[in-house]
């Protein structure tokens, strides 16, 4: 009976179904313990706690760590489902990483704020939340994202490393042309990469590599339906997590959200399509359209969080809080979309 539970998490159709009731299921958390009254602690300053022994159970703290748990959650089955040899291969995909590049720093900073100055030039603060979201690109959950839609895992990762360490050096340059003098600690996108995707990385390589290696590729083979399942889960965790963390706020103030929601949506629907039938234009095959597709769509919502928290009021802080309320339950519905568009733009290349 479990198992079968289980497989209906694997039923694509279903999913949108269990992210709903994950998004109802975090709103009633929030709006329970009113948690939009407490402050919210930088999941990486929660983490060095621990380390330092300082922690204090909190509210805070406890959803901190509740969204460091569930990224690892959604990270790692997918890290272990790439293999080293494919990793060798991504890197000779110059075609892929200039399209990437371009898109990501030539295009998307600029994008999001033509959008900030269409929606919200009246509001100054979600104006400036919107701008800092659009500044770097996703480190982790596009990894997600591209192995929810058969992509190319390793290409995925390959284009992640390299967004990593051009935004290290390019943040501040963008943080200053888009909105003026901000002061920040850089060493925060370092610390992001390390905690969101270099542990995730180094434990999917070894389940793999000491699995493989002791028990055969066959166990690794019926391991993979139990890491998918643990994907899922920690993605709709993660949701839950997400929407408990501005769940009073959203029935508080629906137009808030909404304000912030037509704008964000308007970019990842852009620009991911935009990336994908470019791929598609350029002779790539689905697996490397929708790899690219996604790294150059998804935004680093941590480094946009920290950034906020550190150099700008709550209001600006609140506003980069909301952006991924927004952006995960939207890159669903893009993996929906590359899905369903596969076979109709991408026959004989698949």
């Amino acid at each position: 009976m479990i198992r079968r539970l289980l497989e209906k998490l694997h039923n694509f159709r279903l999913l949108p179904i269990f992210v709903i009731v994950s998004m109802v299921i975090g709103i009633a958390i929030g709006k329970w313990y009113g948690i939009s009254n407490f402050e919210l602690t930088p999941p990486i300053d929660a983490i060095k706690s621990i380390f330092r022994g300082t922690y204090e159970f909190s509210i805070g703290n406890t959803l901190a760590l509740g969204i460091v748990i569930g990224l690892f959650m959604m990270m790692y089955p997918a890290m272990a489902n790439i293999k080293f040899e494919d990793l060798g291969k991504a890197t000779r995909s110059p075609r892929q990483l200039l399209i990437v590049a371009f898109f990501n720093y030539a295009i998307a900073p600029f994008f999001m704020l033509l959008l900030a100055k269409i929606f919200l030039s009246g509001e100054p603060d979600l104006y400036t939340g919107l701008v800092l979201y659009g500044l770097a690109p996703c480190i982790a959950m596009v990894i997600v994202f591209t192995y929810l839609s058969a992509g190319n895992g390793p290409l995925a990762i390959i284009l992640v490393a390299l967004n990593s360490i051009i935004q290290m050096i390019l943040i501040p340059v963008y943080a200053k042309i888009l909105l003026g003098d901000v002061h920040f600690d850089v060493w925060v996108v370092g610390e992001s990469v390390l905690l969101y995707l270099g542990i995730p990385l180094v434990a999917g390589m070894l389940t793999r590599f000491l699995g493989v290696k002791r028990f055969g590729e066959e166990w690794f083979h019926k391991l993979k339906f139990h890491l998918d399942t643990l994907s899922i889960v920690g993605l709709l965790f993660t949701l839950i997590v997400m929407f408990a963390l501005k769940g009073d706020l959203i029935l508080e103030k629906p137009m808030f959200i909404v304000q912030m929601a037509i704008p964000m949506t308007l970019f990842f629907w852009v620009m991911f399509v935009v990336v994908y039938l470019t791929g598609w234009k350029l002779g790539l095959n689905y697996k490397d359209a929708v790899a690219v597709g996604f790294n150059s769509t998804g935004r680093d919502f941590e480094i946009a969080i920290a950034i906020a928290i550190t150099a700008f009021n709550p209001t600006v802080a609140l506003a980069t809080v909301i952006g991924p309320l927004i952006e995960v339950p939207v890159m669903l519905a893009l993996v929906w979309f590359a899905k369903t568009t596969q076979n109709k733009l991408f026959r004989g290349r698949l």
